[in-house]
């Protein structure tokens, strides 16, 4: 929620009116001036509000170092303490603005285009591991017999591979043509890599490594390269290269940066619904030891000599899968495990004592 709210007083701010009024209301103490007046004001302001919740984000990393569950009392930082939070946001914010624009220039011209290539690279690990759990999931109701999701791997995999080649060749006609040499090798390197990464998938010490991995997931990975290549052309400040440029394609230019935005949220909650739901806890177990989360097969010719489960047991067990399946916080997981705990600590046993140390009255 707060990076929603961060990032829609970024795009408030592109307004160079608004921008101008910041000037006017912190009594001209804030300037924001660069060579480019009409577009380079609004886009320091988007650097300095984004600064600021990366700075917040920054210190609340620092504060969680060795936080390895949410039953330590740093943990509430992370999950509770919105009101404060959001105060030191809006602080930072107001300190980035008071920071020169010499600063800002620097950080966007050479900083933050490294920090979004380390993006761009977290999105592909993101990718990869969420093709690799959905073909996962379709290969085991495939096995299954369902045949729905056969139907889906299948159509998922083949949409994604004419999707690729479909826009790369859109690319190639409208953007490397002529004396686009540029834009001719990145689109023809593009090909190429997506040629090699389709033939790597299939080979056979690849399948021997992992049986699962295949033409899904560079499929997914592959679409994605097509996206930044189709998205870097489009935004390219070149008019004989560019259609865009030109006054053709609004829409499409448009349609690209509402993608990026969608994308980019997307990223954000699976990535941190992937952190929370395979935490160490999750991976090692709790501090009473692994619970299995499938009973051990039962002799029908032996007799019975152990008692069933408890039922505090089996309550874990349940909240544990559903925990790894994404639908409860790590925390419930946490609060049961303490509470249960708390009950099995048993109360000192109590001495009885004599009627004849007590006097009578």
């Amino acid at each position: 929620m707060l990076f929603c709210v961060d990032a829609l007083a970024a795009w408030l701010s592109l307004a160079p009116s608004l921008a101008r009024s910041l000037e006017h209301w912190t009594f001209r103490y804030v300037q924001l001036s660069c060579i480019e007046q009409e577009t380079c004001v609004g886009i320091l302001a988007v650097h300095r509000i984004t600064f600021g919740l990366a700075l917040l984000h920054l210190l609340l990393a620092a504060l969680l170092v060795d936080v390895h569950d949410s039953r330590s009392p740093k943990a509430e930082v992370q999950n509770g303490w919105w009101g404060p939070k959001v105060l030191a946001w809006l602080v930072l914010v107001t300190l980035a603005f008071l920071l020169p624009s010499g600063f800002f220039l620097v950080w966007a011209n050479y900083i933050a285009p490294f920090l979004a290539l380390v993006f761009i690279f977290q999105s592909l690990v993101l990718l990869v591991d969420f093709a690799h759990t959905w073909t996962e999931e379709c290969l085991q109701a495939w096995d299954r017999g369902s045949e729905l999701h056969k139907y889906i791997l299948l159509g998922s995999t083949l949409g994604a591979h004419v999707l690729t080649i479909l826009v790369s060749a859109l690319l190639l006609v409208f953007f490397g043509l002529g004396s686009c040499t540029m834009n001719t090798v990145l689109v023809v390197t593009h090909i190429v890599l997506y040629i090699v990464l389709s033939a790597l998938s299939v080979l056979p010490a690849v399948q021997e490594a992992n049986p699962r991995s295949g033409l899904a997931q560079c499929g997914v990975v592959v679409a994605y390269m097509t996206y930044l290549l189709a998205s870097a052309l489009m935004h390219r400040d070149d008019e004989a290269c560019n259609p865009m440029t030109r006054g053709r394609g609004e829409g499409v230019h448009t349609s690209t940066v509402v993608a990026s935005a969608v994308f980019t949220f997307v990223a954000i909650a699976y990535s941190t619904t992937r952190a929370a739901t395979h935490s160490p806890l999750m991976r090692d177990g709790a501090a009473g030891g692994p619970i299995a989360l499938e009973p051990a097969p039962v002799s029908l010719t032996e007799p019975i000599t152990t008692p069933p489960a408890p039922q505090s047991t089996l309550r874990i067990a349940a909240i544990r899968s559903a925990v790894e399946a994404g639908s409860l916080p790590t925390s419930v997981l946490d609060e049961e495990l303490d509470a249960q705990a708390t009950a099995a600590e048993t109360p000192r046993d109590r001495r009885h004592v004599n009627d004849d140390e007590y006097e009578v009255a």
